[in-house]
C-alpha cells in the first residue's frame, strides 16, 4: 500500500484549494477509497478529510418548502432522521440498508453517491475500461451481477443505494470546487460508460459534493426494496425506489396522479423507467397494472450470458412495490 499524507481542512474553501493539487483526494467516512488504496486500486499522494467541515452534515428545510441534506451526513443519521422518514421513506429506507452498521455509522451520503463500481475485474485489478484498459472482461466472463440496461462497452453498475432514491425524488445536487459551485438535477449527475467510459459522474478534479436538495412531495408514499445475494455488507443485486402520489380522496381513490420510479443494480447509472411512470399516471394501481409495470420496466434489456435472471427479478421486483404502496 502506497503512503499518504492526510489532512483536516477547516473551511470550504481550505478544502477545496488542498484538493486543487495532482494526487489530492477528498474523503468523508473513507470506507471505499481506503479499501481502495489497501488494494492497490488507488494511489493519492493526500486524502482531504471533509468530515470536519462545519454545517455539511446537517439537515434542514429549504425556503419555499423541501428539505436540504448535508452531503457529509452519516448513512445512519439519514436512515434515523424524523423529517426523511416522514416524508421521504424512500430515501431513509435506503440508507438503512447500505452495508452493515458499522459501515452506515462512518459513511456518508456524497461518499455512497461518489463510490466506484464494484465489479469484480475492476476490483481485482484487472486492465478493464476503468483501469484505462481497453475491454470489459465481464462481458464474456463472471457477469451475474452486471448490467442489464445501458451497458456497453462497460457493463458495470452502479453500486448505490441512495443514488435511486435520489433520482426517485427528483434532488437537486450541489457540487462545489476550486473555481466555483454549480446546481445540478441529481439524474445529470451520473455519467453512462457510452459517454465516457472513464468516469463514472460529472465531478471534475478538485470538485466535492457538498449538500442535496429534496423538493416537497406532499402526499406522496415511497419505498425501496432491495434485493441481495445475501444478508449484510453487500450491494444490490437489483433495487427499486418508488415514488407515488395516488388519489386518496377525489372521486377516483387509488388512481396514480404522479409516479418517479428509478432501478438499481441494473444499470451503469441509477436508471429512470420513464415509460413505466407514463403507464401508472391517470389508472388505479392494481395488481394487473403493477405486473404490466413490472414487465413494461425491463423492455429493451440486454442480458449477458449469466445474468439473465435480472430480467425477471426486476419485473417481480417492482411489481412488489407497487402493491406495497396501495
Amino acid at each position: 500500500m502506497k503512503r499518504f499524507a492526510h489532512m483536516s481542512p477547516d473551511s470550504l474553501a481550505a478544502a477545496t484549494a488542498a484538493l486543487r493539487d495532482t494526487g489530492a483526494a477528498p474523503v468523508g467516512g473513507g470506507s471505499d477509497l481506503l479499501g481502495m488504496i489497501k488494494d492497490d486500486l488507488a494511489a493519492p499522494d493526500r486524502l482531504v478529510r471533509l468530515t470536519q467541515l462545519s454545517g455539511l452534515d446537517t439537515i434542514a428545510p429549504r425556503p419555499g418548502g423541501g428539505v436540504q441534506v448535508g452531503g457529509m451526513i452519516t448513512l445512519s443519521a439519514l436512515s434515523r432522521h424524523p423529517v426523511i422518514r416522514d416524508r421521504y421513506a424512500v430515501l431513509a429506507e435506503a440508507a438503512g440498508s447500505v452495508g452493515t452498521p458499522q459501515i452506515r455509522n462512518a459513511g456518508t451520503l456524497a461518499g455512497n453517491l461518489t463510490q466506484r463500481p464494484w465489479c469484480w475485474y475492476f476490483r481485482q485489478g484487472f486492465p478493464c475500461y476503468k483501469h484505462g484498459g481497453t475491454r470489459c472482461f465481464s462481458r464474456t466472463g463472471e457477469n451475474q451481477f452486471n448490467a442489464i440496461l445501458g451497458g456497453g462497452p462497460s457493463f458495470i453498475v452502479h453500486p448505490s443505494d441512495t443514488a435511486p432514491a435520489l433520482v426517485a425524488l427528483d434532488a437537486q445536487i450541489h457540487i462545489v470546487g476550486d473555481a466555483g459551485d454549480r446546481w445540478l438535477p441529481i439524474r445529470e449527475f451520473f455519467v453512462l460508460p457510452s459517454e465516457d467510459v472513464s468516469r463514472e459522474n460529472v465531478l471534475r478534479p478538485g470538485e466535492i459534493v457538498t449538500e442535496l436538495a429534496l423538493p416537497p412531495r406532499p402526499g406522496a408514499r415511497s419505498v425501496y426494496t432491495k434485493v441481495r445475494d445475501r444478508e449484510a455488507w453487500t450491494h444490490a443485486v437489483v433495487s427499486t425506489a418508488v415514488v407515488l402520489t395516488l388519489d386518496d380522496d377525489g372521486d377516483d381513490p387509488g388512481v396514480c396522479r404522479r409516479a418517479a420510479i428509478a432501478l438499481g443494480g441494473v444499470a451503469p447509472i441509477p436508471w429512470r423507467v420513464a415509460a413505466v411512470e407514463r403507464l401508472l399516471v391517470g389508472k388505479r394501481l392494481t395488481p394487473e397494472l403493477a405486473a404490466a409495470a413490472g414487465a413494461a420496466a425491463v423492455e429493451g434489456a440486454r442480458a449477458l450470458a449469466r445474468n439473465r435472471y435480472k430480467i425477471s427479478l426486476v419485473s417481480e421486483t417492482l411489481r412488489r412495490s407497487l402493491l406495497s404502496l396501495t
